[in-house]
């Protein structure tokens, strides 16, 4: 069944949509990059290089040869190079130094990139109503995670050097959700009414949210995999050192710790969700093929679904490979791009069901 329900807008409200559109999309692509950097900089192990956090006046690195070498000295005090990079020259320094800047530098960018139209957005009357006080929490969420990314750093400038594995991970899902929340926002804009509805069935609807929920689990425990340096373990597949449970699973007492700090049993958990979010969406692939859904989401299923599987292929050969930086950076972005189209299919979902509502057509 197909329900023709129609929204005028004026040229005017029209033309602004699609600037706003047109501005979150290229804030999307800036979080997307920052994402993915974020991940080149844990590879490199290249967060720890800057050793204090100034968010207004850190826009610049050292220009001179003393600067650099007062820069080098003050990491000298910490323990990942006492500990790990003991010996480091300083070309070596401003290598991965260069990847935490390029980092914060981006997120500065970010923050001026959503701020400064949203400003000039509200002056000139081009956002209303409630897009106003969702873009404002996106704001806010942006600051948050500055500090979160500073609260992760700080827990690896004491005596262990390495990050805190749950603070990076609520770093990403952070990054994660604020990526999430801003697509959502394009797609709202980018389809404000309800044209062409179809009767959707809930199945359907539920195994998208579904897919959705299990992708970003699946996000959040690949960032206690990259916390814990899970993935330089256990290298072979479909087995892990010859087994199919980690011969390390459960030496962790009490038992749930294993699945909180123990790099074996995180990686296999990891593997785990993996082909569950695969399998997942095979049966959502088979669920829309008998139902009456949209074309746009029958092509994003099938979407998703190609993005998953080229996702688990690039997953394994990340691991066969021994985490290599191109790999770990292309795993880190098509995990970003599944979530992305996930968003996107749990959204043309949601826009029918609710359309279907207020038109008194919800089908059973």
């Amino acid at each position: 069944m197909v329900t023709e329900t129609k929204t005028t807008a004026s040229p005017a409200q029209v033309e602004s949509r699609k600037l706003i559109v047109s501005w979150l999309v290229i804030v999307a692509l800036l979080v997307f990059a920052m994402i993915v950097l974020g991940g080149v900089t844990r590879l490199t192990n290249s967060g720890l290089s800057m050793t204090d956090w100034k968010p207004i006046s850190g826009w610049l690195p050292p220009l001179s040869e003393e600067a650099w070498t007062a820069e080098f000295e003050r990491y000298k005090a910490f323990p990942e190079y006492q500990l790990v990079n003991k010996g480091m020259s300083l070309g070596d320094f401003k290598g991965i130094y260069a990847f935490e800047f390029a980092h914060r530098v981006l997120g500065r960018v970010i923050g001026l990139a959503f701020f400064i139209p949203f400003l000039l957005f509200l002056i000139f009357g081009k956002i209303r109503g409630p897009l106003v006080p969702r873009l404002a929490i996106l704001f806010v969420l942006g600051g948050l995670q500055g500090g979160m990314g500073w609260f992760m750093v700080k827990s690896g400038l004491v005596d262990d050097p390495d990050v805190s594995h749950y603070r990076l991970t609520a770093h990403l899902a952070l990054a994660s959700l604020i990526f999430s929340v801003i697509l959502w926002t394009i797609f709202d804009l980018v389809r404000p009414g309800y044209e062409g509805i179809r009767a959707a069935h809930r199945n359907v609807r539920r195994w998208s949210y579904f897919v959705l929920i299990l992708i970003a689990l699946q996000i959040l425990i690949g960032g206690f995999v990259a916390g814990l340096n899970a993935g330089f373990i256990y290298t072979d597949w479909p087995l892990m050192g010859g087994n199919f449970l980690p011969e390390d699973m459960f030496h962790m007492a009490p038992a749930y710790l294993n699945f909180l700090e123990n790099p074996g049993a995180i990686q296999f958990v990891h593997r785990i969700v993996a082909y569950a979010v695969a399998i997942a969406c095979v049966f959502l692939y088979l669920i829309s093929r008998r139902q009456d859904v949209s074309y746009t989401i029958r092509l994003g299923v099938v979407c998703l679904l190609v993005a998953v599987g080229l996702q688990v292929i690039l997953g394994i050969l990340t691991l066969l490979y021994v985490v290599p930086v191109s790999l770990g950076a292309l795993h880190q972005a098509g995990g970003m791009i599944v979530l992305a189209i996930g968003v996107f299919v749990a959204h043309e979902l949601y826009v029918e069901e609710r359309g279907q509502k207020e038109t008194g057509q919800l089908a059973s």
